[in-house]
């Protein structure tokens, strides 16, 4: 059934889904409506799966009947339901009797009630809160579809690189980089003063053209010389002293 009725007065509007004469007592039903009232349809059922109680197998189908209304007859997201409204009347009372000891007889009531579970969108303030909750938490859809979001926009700005690098290097290789001779030659259509100058070789000195000259020896002043150039070449010598004849006579012998 549609939002456009609903039998109980003061309810709020949403996708109705109702199950009629279920045998089972109300109060038995009220115990298990009451852990779902006003949540989300996805924390619904999975209370009413590990729930103990024989109700929660009934209201279970139901649940997913108004669901599926919802999504069928009304243009409504699963994922953006909530439990509006839950609630379950009295039915008619079966009754039946058993019998007793001395010609006497028990009555049984066997008992029916009628369920019916609302679900309508939740607000804009509840699906902004729900979102940044199910983004925060691991594992979830809305963690694995910004994670899938976040993956493809890395890919997309890598191959726009890769594209750019490409268009550089002349059909090269995204990771190949050009020669470093290539990167510093100049273009043949840049003015002189833009083109870089070739460094000034160092002047040769006279150091490294020849070798030094070796400083020529000297006997101090002994007559060591061979020749009167040699001789010439360190200098006036000391003249000979007469009175000593012993060493002006060693001097004549080596001359």
């Amino acid at each position: 059934m549609t939002s456009t009725y609903n039998a109980r007065p003061g309810a709020p509007a949403g996708t109705v889904a109702r199950a009629r004469y279920v045998h089972m007592s109300a109060t038995k039903a009220r115990a298990v409506l009451d852990l779902i009232r006003g949540a989300e349809v996805a924390a619904a059922q999975e209370t009413l799966r590990f729930c103990e109680r024989d109700a929660a197998i009934v209201i279970g189908k139901l649940l997913r009947s108004a669901v599926a209304n919802a999504e069928h007859n009304d243009d409504q997201i699963a994922e953006d339901l909530v439990i509006s409204a839950c609630y379950a009347d009295e039915g008619r009372t079966i009754r039946r009797f058993r019998p007793r000891a001395r010609g006497r007889a028990t009555r049984i009531r066997k008992r029916t009630c009628h369920l019916t579970i609302v679900v309508s969108r939740m607000s804009e303030e509840q699906l902004e809160r729900r979102r940044t909750r199910d983004a925060a938490r691991p594992g979830t859809r809305a963690a694995r579809r910004a994670g899938q979001e976040a993956v493809q926009e890395k890919v997309q700005e890598k191959a726009g690189r890769t594209r750019r690098r490409r268009g550089r290097g002349g059909g090269g290789g995204a990771g190949a980089a050009a020669p470093a001779d290539q990167q510093r030659a100049p273009r043949e259509d840049a003015p002189e003063q833009a083109r870089p100058s070739a460094p000034e070789e160092a002047p040769a000195t006279a150091s490294a053209e020849a070798p030094p000259e070796a400083p020529a020896s000297r006997d101090d002043g002994l007559g060591l010389f061979q020749d009167d150039a040699d001789a010439a070449s360190e200098g006036p010598q000391p003249a000979a002293d007469p009175d000593d004849p012993p060493q002006a006579a060693e001097q004549e012998e080596e001359r």
